[in-house]
């Protein structure tokens, strides 16, 4: 899952962006509103997290140009706590209003939350061959035994797994999994993979990831798997 969070405060910024990154999303930081419109332009996210009191405008004008183009679900985390400010941000498309102060957790299940939603990514549990991934919780089974995953490694399954069969690209992937600020080898999602290939097959579980050369990769039931 891919965020883009509007938020001009430095340090809470900071704050936001290490939860929800430990708790397994990709977040990118835009400072002000036109940072945000240039995100906007060039990537595809899940889930918009916006302040209202930006430098460069109102996140309230901001919100209705992204919900207009994109329809994006979008959760506002502003100081703004009058009931008017409120009913003007669900009334504007927001899915969710935080008050800050609020604590970490909190957030990271309100995103949770909305994403869970009808039409949201979060929620479901894919398989193949047996193995299990719940999205909401990020945990990866086969067999109802675990397997241990780092989370981007669990990002490009999760990927892997909603389009199983077909080839997912390389920048599909990438994009998904990976911030804007963050720091990525040349050969980051080749590691994954190996990674991935590695800790399924000790788990005993047949199913398996192709590379197509040039392209991607696709993930199926394997030799032995049910498809």
């Amino acid at each position: 899952m891919r965020l883009l969070l509007v938020e001009d405060h430095p340090s809470l910024a900071e704050a936001v962006t290490d939860a929800l990154r430990r708790a397994g999303f990709a977040v990118d930081h835009a400072a002000n509103v036109d940072d945000a419109r240039t995100f906007v332009a060039g990537t595809d996210y899940d889930l918009l997290l916006l302040d209202l009191g930006l430098p460069d405008g109102d996140g309230l004008d901001l919100l209705g140009e992204i919900r207009r183009a994109k329809g994006w679900p979008a959760i506002i985390l502003t100081a703004r706590d009058a009931l008017p400010d409120r009913l003007a941000g669900l009334d504007g498309g927001a899915d969710d209003y935080v008050v800050k102060p609020v604590e970490m957790p909190e957030l990271v299940a309100r995103c949770r939350a909305v994403l869970r939603r009808p039409g949201g990514r979060l929620g479901t549990v894919l398989e193949a061959s047996g193995m299990r991934l719940d999205t909401a919780q990020r945990r990866v089974t086969y067999l109802d035994r675990a397997i241990p995953l780092g989370r981007r490694d669990v990002g490009v399954l999760e990927h892997l797994m909603r389009r199983k069969g077909a080839v997912v690209p390389r920048t599909v992937l990438e994009d998904a999994v990976y911030a804007i600020d963050d720091a990525v080898t040349p050969n980051a999602l080749e590691a994954a993979i190996s990674r991935l290939r590695k800790a399924i097959a000790q788990a005993g579980c047949p199913a398996a990831i192709h590379t197509v050369r040039g392209v991607g990769w696709l993930l199926d039931d394997g030799p032995d798997g049910a498809s």
